[in-house]
């Protein structure tokens, strides 16, 4: 029996090099893995040796053999040998191999082809695989990891550059996504900061968060307006908060008396609109939202809430739908606390364009709101 040996960094392409030199009918024995310091601090390189037999020299020797002993084969025998050499073969086939014969309902919707990581080599792929296991989706997870990488000269495909996958994250962040910090809000200019997104996603809450920052620790002049006539005691929620914060408050329910009550109180600095939760698929209902916001529209910067644990596809929907009606300034999500994979903190932003504002991490009024950053962002998804 011959055993092939054969050394390198990237599993797969060792692979490969056995069976271009060797055919496919392989046999991968075993594989040993060490770990190798590399130049950077605080990093390591996976050195993979293969141990590998050609399969079919097996059987054409044993062939070989019967014929020059005058005798046939046993069938049993190499059915069995087959039935063994291919419970094997499974076993040391690569996550992409397998990924490949899985039936279709046991694979993710974010599932990725064989070829999806050619590009990439080492701890590059683990970020990637590691930002896909966080409900990032995988093109996302990608734009991500390549600001963080170089070209690794040995088989010239991209790692990271970096020492930490933290890192990595906030440089690709920084790279892609828009952030507004605090709204900018300035004395003796008046503002207007409209809330929308769909029921349940907190609108309310965090509208009164921001409003006790304003008044709190900037202090504003500032106003709230609600246009949540609908649920019952949407409006006598938000009147409590304002009594709290001795702030003045109104209920509008048309464009006319949203602007004339916009006109009547110019000594503001920032007045904030809350408004009705509203299915995205209700476009009726978001047309009546728009024609009572419309009284205000001269001034207005419209905010999308959105909630962390909504799914991916789904939040997709919410802003590109409400983004038909309304001119969304910036993201601003809640519920971070109620997920573990906060992928969509990456995916609504690059893909949309959008940048983002705050995040809700609790319902304490007024502290649990923190402004987005690139660190906090990789803090999310890294579990800190």
């Amino acid at each position: 029996m011959e055993i092939n040996v054969y050394e390198g960094y990237d599993l797969e392409n060792l692979i490969q090099k056995a069976k271009h030199e060797l055919g496919e009918d392989i046999k991968i024995l075993y594989y040993e893995t060490e770990d190798v310091k590399h130049w950077l601090p605080f990093r390591k390189k996976k050195r993979y040796k293969i141990f590998v037999e050609k399969e079919i020299e097996q059987f054409e020797n044993q062939i070989e053999e019967n014929r020059n002993n005058g005798s046939s084969p046993d069938v049993d025998e190499l059915l069995s040998k087959i039935e063994t050499i291919l419970d094997q073969k499974l076993k040391t086939m690569v996550p992409t191999q397998v990924m490949q014969m899985k039936a279709p309902s046991e694979i993710k919707e974010n599932s990725y082809t064989p070829d999806f990581f050619d590009e990439f080599t080492g701890e590059a792929i683990d970020l990637i695989q590691f930002l896909i296991s966080k409900e990032v989706e995988p093109e996302v997870a990608k734009v991500i990891v390549k600001e963080a990488c170089g070209i690794d000269l040995e088989n010239n495909k991209m790692d990271l550059s970096t020492s930490t996958f933290k890192e990595a994250i906030i440089k690709g962040i920084e790279k892609n996504i828009k952030f507004t910090g605090p709204f900018d809000v300035k004395k003796d200019n008046l503002k207007v900061i409209t809330f929308v997104g769909p029921t349940g996603v907190g609108k309310t809450t965090n509208l009164f968060k921001i409003a006790s920052e304003f008044v709190i620790n900037r202090n504003l002049k500032v106003g709230a307006i609600s246009t949540d006539t609908f649920k019952v005691g949407a409006v006598q929620q938000a009147r409590a908060y304002a009594n709290i914060l001795n702030i003045p408050f109104h209920a509008i329910t048309d464009s006319k008396n949203l602007r004339k009550k916009l006109l009547d109180m110019p000594e503001l600095d920032v007045i904030l609109i809350d408004t009705v939760g509203r299915s995205h698929y209700d476009y009726w209902r978001l047309g009546e939202i728009k024609e009572i916001l419309s009284g205000g529209s001269d001034w207005m910067e419209v905010v999308l809430a959105i909630s962390c644990n909504t799914k991916n596809k789904e939040a997709m929907e919410i802003v590109n739908r409400y983004r038909t009606f309304f001119p969304i300034n910036s993201l601003f999500f809640t519920k971070i606390d109620e997920t573990r994979d906060p992928g969509i903190l990456l995916n609504l932003p690059i893909k949309t364009g959008i940048p983002v504002s705050y995040v809700s991490v609790g319902q304490r009024v007024p502290e649990d709101i923190r402004i987005l950053t690139p660190e906090r962002i990789a803090n999310y998804l890294l579990g800190e």
